[in-house]
């Protein structure tokens, strides 16, 4: 019946008053101030005619934003280079009443830039007759320029009143600042969206299952050519910026070149049939001021062929130099919403699929399918009061990597229960499954109220388990419990395979800012993995200048048989009997590996410092920013924590912290060991440099990656272990511990 209910909330604006409708039949204008019921407005967006010119080309690339009580619930699709577009869009919209306007504002889509104002016009509910479709045509004003003649908007709407027991029912997507998320609701099964990654999913029991977007785009920005140069030095620090609708993705930037080699890859999600307009710019960095604008291209996926890389010369416009692309369309990853009820796992045909998609024997079939994730979020108990009634008005983020998930909002509870399954698909066994709840405002952001983070190695397939929520910075319990249900399917080959390959990067991060308590923790951390080499030093020093006899004898006599005996596949021998013997005092009981409580009390000291900011600035504003002098910082800060970050993986590797990763170290270390036995060094240097100088040749657009490094950046850092271990349940929240206490 309708394609979308599309809902999306944003700070209120002025708008231009047009002329009103007039209908024959009865209106409901008579209606009192507040109405006692809902009431469901279902709106097709036609087309535009005669728009304005925004651009330089004498044309424009509009869009409709929908607003009812100073609140965004619509946004349409872009038309790019049209001033008589055709949408054919489809909302549903629930109002609580009708004496508000639904406001309608055009504007002309500028990636990078701020969008041009196109004209404005308002549509009087009262003035609807109930249950009629009616065909309705504004005219676009601008209120500093009424004169102007800006062109007119085409709608069909039909106004429905909603009986009052159904109110309930009705879920409305919260004012949530993060871009990439989809809902999922109880509502009329009218209502189903797989277009834009802020819109409502609704499921119903005719659609309990639904795949969520259509496909993959995956692009890898190879390089750029004859730039323009921006700076005073002939050249230009340069990075690109893409989007697909709302999603966005920002290269690094290559300093002091004209022709920057990149060989950055990500994904787009594919939410389209026909596919989609991909938007380019090119930007040189300033520091300390504005960007300099570089040039701009566009990519239309509705020309590319599916199942095929293409690649792709771009020429910039409003610029000059080309980039280097490749693009390749795939099919819809595994990824859904669907009720308790219906779940992959327990159909035995589709379970066996899935097991026989992800044996031992498809290893080598599709090696970036690595695995089946299945969550079911069933409830959450003793959540904490956000609104001023002493409740909360709860709903459930589900993430892993780029791929976000909602369930539908539950009102006034603080012991929800949502019951819906969620499915992704895994490129990375390493990955970590976020779960946080969020209390729905109407009017503002939503409300944070606790969050799990979960790394897939370490869940226990198919047991339901209470999962103590965390705060922000996951160093804490906050209030409450989340009650999961997680199955894990993978296939171990590919998994060890995508380890040594780049990790995915996540688009959505909240920006780093200068921490003084951040700044220190960093450093000490550093600090700490330097003093094991000094301490080590020290050691062997001591040994020289024989400060114990005994210890500096045996060390002597150590050193004489290990140099005249010594060969280079000691080297991963060594490593090997070190990771052994770790093992074997874990598995004996006698686990030397220690609580960081340091790492733990300087976390804490963090949040309330962060608690403390957040305050200051809400009486300093931005006053006191010195943005260059900060970006400084938070290099230094950032340098600090990959630096501290690198040793303590190092150290994490050989504790067996995550036994996965130690396991595949120990299978490395023995095919090191074997090779550097049998083979001569200089054959094996000879293909390594063989290979280091024809891998271009090759494979001229290859990703340029370290395996080591690959390999170390899925070990977690000792702050990653405090925020990823599990917090002990407290016995209050025991479903018969309750029960004890209710018959007490």
């Amino acid at each position: 019946m309708l394609d979308s209910c599309k809902f999306k909330s944003t700070c209120s604006l002025p708008f231009t008053y047009s002329k009103r409708i007039n209908t024959i039949g009865t209106s409901n204008a008579d209606l009192p101030l507040v109405d006692p019921g809902m009431y469901q407005l279902d709106i097709t967006l036609r087309r535009g005619q005669n728009l304005a010119a925004r651009d330089r080309g004498g044309t424009s690339d509009p869009y409709v934003k929908f607003k009812i009580g100073g609140k965004e619930v619509f946004r349409s699709k872009i038309i790019h280079k049209n001033l008589n577009p055709v949408w054919e869009e489809k909302a549903c919209i629930f109002v609580d009443q009708t004496r508000e306007p639904l406001y309608i504002k055009v504007f002309d889509y500028d990636f990078g830039l701020q969008d041009d104002f196109m004209g404005s016009a308002f549509l009087d509910l009262t003035l609807l007759e109930l249950k009629r479709p009616t065909d309705v045509t504004l005219t676009l004003k601008d209120p500093h320029h009424p004169d102007h003649d800006l062109g007119t908007i085409l709608l069909s709407v039909i106004l429905t009143p909603k009986e009052g027991e159904q109110r309930d029912l009705t879920y409305r997507t919260p004012a949530f600042p993060a871009l990439g998320f989809f809902r999922a609701e109880l509502q009329n099964p009218c209502c189903q969206n797989a277009q834009f990654q802020t819109q409502s999913l609704r499921l119903s029991d005719l659609h309990r299952k639904s795949h969520l977007w259509r496909g993959i785009v995956s692009i890898t920005l190879i390089e750029g050519r004859d730039l323009k140069a921006m700076d005073s030095n002939g050249l230009s620090d340069p990075y690109v910026k893409f989007r697909l609708g709302h999603q966005k993705y920002k290269s690094k930037i290559m300093p002091k070149t004209l022709n920057p080699q990149w060989r950055e890859q990500f994904d787009f999600h594919l939410y389209e049939e026909q596919g989609g307009i991909i938007d380019i710019t090119a930007w040189d960095k300033d520091a300390g001021k504005r960007d300099d604008f570089i040039g701009r291209c566009q990519i239309d996926l509705s020309a590319l062929s599916r199942e095929q890389t293409h690649k792709l010369e771009l020429q910039l416009e409003e610029g000059e130099g080309h980039l280097v692309l490749l693009v390749t369309l795939t099919a819809s990853a595994t990824v859904s919403i669907s009720d308790l009820s219906v779940n992959s796992l327990e159909d035995q045909k589709e379970r066996e699929a899935i097991l026989k998609r992800y044996s031992p024997m498809r290893m080598f079939h599709n090696v970036k399918d690595v695995g089946f994730l299945q969550v079911k979020v069933i409830r959450a108990e003793g959540l904490m009061a956000a609104d001023v009634t002493g409740k909360s008005d709860p709903f459930c983020v589900v993430e892993l990597n780029n791929d976000r998930l909602l369930t539908h909002t539950v009102y006034k509870n603080l012991n929800p229960e949502w019951n819906k399954v969620f499915t992704f698909n895994i490129k990375d066994i390493h990955s970590v499954l976020e779960v946080t709840v969020y209390d729905e405002d109407r009017d503002r952001s939503a409300d944070f109220l606790g969050k799990v983070a979960i790394p897939l190695l370490t869940i226990q397939n198919g047991e339901q388990k209470a999962y103590v929520l965390k705060n922000k910075q996951l160093t804490g319990p906050t209030k409450g419990v989340i009650y999961l249900e997680i199955d894990v399917i993978f296939n171990a080959v590919k998994a060890s395979i995508r380890t040594l390959i780049p990790k995915e990067q996540k688009y959505i991060e909240e920006e780093n800012r200068l921490s003084k308590q951040l700044l220190l923790r960093n450093f000490i951390r550093m600090k700490r993995c330097v003093m094991v080499l000094v301490n080590a030093a020290y050691y062997i020093n001591s040994c020289f200048d024989w400060d114990s006899p005994p210890r500096s004898l045996a060390a002597f006599v150590l050193f004489l048989f290990v140099v005249w005996n010594f060969e280079l596949y000691m080297i991963p021998l060594v490593l090997l009997l070190l990771l052994t013997w770790n093992y074997f005092l874990i598995r004996s009981g006698k686990d030397t590996r220690q609580r960081d409580t340091v790492v733990e009390d300087m976390l804490e000291d963090e949040e309330e410092e962060d608690d403390k900011d957040d305050k200051d600035s809400e009486k300093k504003g931005f006053i006191n920013k010195i943005y260059a002098i900060q970006e400084v910082c938070v290099s230094v800060q950032n340098i600090l924590d990959e630096v501290a970050s690198f040793g303590e993986r190092i150290k994490n590797t050989f504790n067996w912290t995550v036994p996965f990763l130690s396991w595949l170290a120990i299978a490395a270390l023995c095919v090191f060991t074997v090779i550097l036995y049998f083979i001569p060094l200089r054959y094996i240097v000879l293909v390594w440099g063989i290979n280091k100088f024809t891998k271009k040749l090759r494979s001229p657009y290859a990703i340029d990656n370290n395996e080591l490094l690959d390999f170390l950046s899925r070990v977690p850092s000792d702050v990653q272990v405090v925020q990823y271990q599990e917090l002990k349940q407290d016995p209050s929240h025991s479903p018969c511990k309750r029960k004890k206490n209710n018959l007490g």
